[in-house]
């Protein structure tokens, strides 16, 4: 029995564009601009401040906090009401490596540590999940019993920020997928708004199992007969059900889910355009280009790494 849902999230991947260590003493405020398509993970791993984001209360973040914002949403960490905050790129910073800097800032109080993350999905999946996902994802772990794996990972994530030994970029960023996924998976068992539009039609008995089809094979000549055959429905009945989970009929969805798949495999591979096309249900190079261009404003060529 296929498990569209336990798919999906297994297709997530993220990749680290930047982490930040930081030393900040009281008191102390950051401003973080809009992050542009990307996720930002924050780990308190000792002491503890504030996040504010306009139009929400203020959330009180404390050593073992795993905190996720997926929209890239402007915030600003404090370490208490009123201190001032910071334009976070004017703070001078010791770059580490390419991707992994320290911050040390304040007035010489008391000490918070954060492990800062800025990541961003690289599949159709994470886009679609991402659209779904509240401004905020917030979890407690340290002190939780029932939560021994946030326990584990957020003291080895502190340990891997502390020390920064041979390797520590990559096993930060296995232990950021797993804790974006971790994160994700309790809020899809207890939040109400998971169970509406993307979420609610992969749990669907029968919808589910169409997107199941495309997502494992997104090029294959679909046509809303055949993805009905998959659902086991009739045509008219499948076409009125999707559209009313997803918000776009079938075909568009289809549509969609091959661009956005099509751009994650050209930052990957050097695979020839004409390949690429195929592998996505395109018959010429030129049928393609033209639909990713219409899609995302630049041809498949420029996306080549």
């Amino acid at each position: 029995m296929t498990d569209p849902l336990g798919e999906a999230l297994h297709q997530l991947r993220l990749s680290g564009t930047l982490y930040c260590r930081t030393d900040l003493t009281a008191p102390w405020g950051i401003a973080v601009p809009e992050l542009d398509d990307c996720l930002a993970l924050v780990v308190v791993t000792a002491g503890s401040c504030r996040l504010e984001i306009d139009g929400s209360d203020p959330i009180h973040l404390a050593a073992g906090s795993l905190t996720l914002l997926p929209h890239g949403t402007p915030h600003v960490f404090r370490s208490g009401p009123d201190v001032p905050a910071d334009p976070l790129f004017e703070l001078p910073v010791e770059m580490l490596s390419d991707c992994y800097e320290l911050l040390r800032h304040g007035g010489g109080g008391e000490l918070t540590q954060v492990t800062y993350g800025v990541l961003r999905f690289d599949n159709a999946a994470g886009d679609r999940l991402a659209r779904q996902l509240p401004p905020v994802l917030h979890m407690d772990g340290w002190d939780a019993d029932d939560a021994g794996w946030l326990n584990s990972t957020l003291r080895l994530i502190a340990r891997e920020a502390q020390e920064l030994r041979p390797g520590g970029e990559t096993v930060l960023t296995r232990l950021a997928d797993v804790l974006v996924i971790q994160a994700i998976r309790a809020w899809l068992a207890g939040a109400p708004e998971a169970r509406q539009g993307w979420l609610a039609a992969l749990r669907d008995e029968h919808v589910g199992r169409a997107l199941a089809a495309i997502h494992r094979a997104p090029g294959r000549d679909w046509s809303l007969v055949s993805l009905a055959r998959e659902a086991g429905m009739s045509r008219s009945a499948f076409a009125e059900r999707f559209t009313a989970l997803v918000g776009e009929p079938a075909m568009r969805y289809l549509a969609d889910w091959r661009m956005q798949s099509a751009r994650t495999h050209l930052h990957a591979t050097t695979e020839p355009l004409s390949a690429v096309a195929r592998r996505f249900g395109y018959q010429s190079e030129a049928a393609f280009g033209r639909a990713f261009k219409r899609t995302f404003g630049v041809s498949p060529g420029s996306l080549r790494p």
